[in-house]
This record gives C-alpha cells, structure tokens and sequence, in this order.
C-alpha cells in the first residue's frame, strides 16, 4: 500500500492528505461473516446438494425443524443470494422463443475435436474455506482435457477471467494451427509434462 504505517517524518494523517484518501477509508475493513452465518452456509451447501429445488423459505424450514436453529427466512435468502444459490424449477413459459431475439447455432455440432487449442472450455465453482466462499475458474481444453489457466478470487466476477484471457489470448480458430498467445498474467499457467 502506498501509506507506511511506521513512518519516521509524516504521520498517517498527512499521508492519507498526499494521497488524497480519506482517513475513514484507510482503517475500514470489511466486516466478515460471524461463525454462526458460516456454519449456516455450510449447511445450506449441505442442503442444497441433496435438494437443489428448495428455496429460501423450504431451506429455514428445513435448518428450524432438522438442524434446531431458530434463523429468520430473511438471513437464509441473504446466504443463499450471497453464495449465488436459488431454488431449480421450471419457469414460466421458458420453451417459448421470442420471435425477434437472434438464435445462436451450436459452433461445436459435427465438429471433430482432433487438435489441443482447438476448443476450450470453462469451469465455474465455489470452495468453502473457513471464513467464507472461494470462487475457483479453470479454463479447460477439450482435446488434450489440460488445464489451460486457472484462478482463485473471493468473488463471483472471477469467470470475467475466461472473457479476458479469450480477447487477450484469443481461442485458436479451428482453420488455424497456431499456438495460444500468453495469456493474461493474473491467470497461473500449468507448465506441460
């Protein structure tokens, strides 16, 4: 960070001034979750594997009545939008396309995959750690099923990862046979055995 907290000469107050950064935003952290919140979204995972079709509502019922907490459906909704999770069931009317939306052709029916680089493929997950969720993002390639790139992040928005290594690596197309560019540097290359 660019404040030094033991400074000889210039106090917290006055580097926080040259820098043009409120006090108030330097000492804030954020707040994490409180064990019990953890141990609730440890649980609702739990749940949720074996009956992803429950909502919020079947969810604190569930943990009430099974699990002998005594949590409001607001704070389960929380969890459970936090850890991206939602109740599976068919939706309204949704075999039915609208006329004037463009249809997109499936790029990969007929073709044969006989080349690494030739199609990749990306993976989304989320690992519990002890104080919270991790988002893990794999990128994969079809042929040779390497591990192409990788990232951990705390947040959800880490499958822009995949957006940003395709435009900056760019996906060898399937008449050409390049090598991928090096992708971006955030992502950890596998070196290949």
């Amino acid at each position: 960070m660019m404040i030094e907290t033991g400074h000889p000469t210039l106090s917290i107050r006055r580097q926080c001034e040259l820098v043009g950064l409120n006090r108030a935003a330097y000492y804030w952290q954020p707040a994490s979750e409180s064990p019990l919140n953890l141990e609730l979204m440890q649980l609702i995972d739990q749940e949720y594997t074996c009956a992803p079709f429950y909502g919020y509502r079947k969810m604190t019922v569930r943990l009430n009545k099974q699990h002998g907490f005594a949590v409001n459906h607001k704070r389960i909704a929380r969890l459970m939008g936090k850890m991206g999770l939602q109740a599976i069931y068919p939706r309204p009317r949704t075999s039915i396309p609208d006329r004037q939306h463009k249809k997109y052709p499936y790029l990969l029916r007929g073709l044969d995959i006989k080349r690494s680089n030739q199609v990749w493929a990306a993976d989304i997950t989320y690992v519990p750690m002890p104080h919270g969720f991790m988002y893990l993002v794999a990128i994969l390639d079809w042929f040779s099923r390497f591990v192409v790139a990788w990232q951990l992040s705390t947040h959800w928005m880490a499958l822009s990862v995949w957006r940003l290594s395709v435009r900056r690596c760019g996906m060898v197309s399937r008449k050409s046979s390049t090598q991928t560019k090096v992708c971006n540097s955030r992502l950890r290359h596998l070196p290949r055995n």
